[in-house]
């Protein structure tokens, strides 16, 4: 693990000044932008995690939860631009268990992307797509038990995997940030955004094919 020792901390320390963007007001109250930064905490919480776990070599626990990491965020863009007001209303919905049942009805993240075509920006929608095509069934297969999760479990993980893995949850950190920015409808935000990504570009990757290539 000494190989990516500093890569974590570099990553500790993206994740501080990512953090640092929930302080960032809302535009406004709304159940739809609540939702959003919400869901935005949920993604930041799951990057921290990924960390936590991989340093404490709970490897295939750490790629299951960048998965959940994704999610997050996906689902965070889609409250915000494509959720029907019908779908905000069930993600606000009070924690009973009556609610729960009803609440779950959301669709899923396969539709989520397609719901979000045309509506959020193509720069976002992009790497999001090419994440899921060439990372999510892998990251599945960590989750459920999989061929992935019994080969390297039992065989182990190189460093680059789990190096490329830390990288990937980066990257989905970053766009969680940029949301934040979109969230508090403060554009001078943007260059704070822009600085980040330059000082830790080397801890980060493009979501790309094989980003995450597990």
């Amino acid at each position: 693990m000494t190989d990516i020792a500093d890569l974590l901390h570099q990553s500790d320390e993206l994740a501080t000044e990512l953090s640092a963007l929930m302080a960032l007001s809302p535009y406004d109250n709304s159940p739809r932008i609540t939702s959003s930064r919400t869901l935005c905490g949920v993604s930041f919480e799951h990057s921290e995690s990924v960390r936590i776990l991989i340093t404490t070599g709970n490897f295939t626990s750490s790629l299951g939860v960048l998965r959940m990491q994704y999610e997050a965020l996906v689902k965070a863009i889609w409250a915000l631009y494509a959720a029907s007001d019908n779908s905000i209303s069930k993600l606000q919905s009070n924690l009973n268990a009556d609610n729960a049942k009803w609440a779950d009805r959301i669709p899923l993240l396969g539709e989520l992307l397609v719901e979000l075509e045309g509506k959020a920006p193509a720069q976002a929608l992009g790497p999001l797509r090419e994440f899921k095509e060439y990372s999510w069934k892998p990251l599945s297969s960590y989750i459920h038990g999989g061929v992935h999760a019994i080969s390297r479990h039992g065989k182990g993980y190189p460093i680059e995997l789990l190096a490329q893995a830390v990288r990937s949850s980066n990257s989905l950190q970053v766009m969680t940030g940029m949301m934040l920015v979109v969230l508090s409808g403060d554009t001078k935000q943007q260059g704070r955004i822009s600085k980040i990504q330059q000082k830790f570009a080397n801890c980060c990757t493009a979501l790309n094919p094989h980003s995450a290539a597990l």
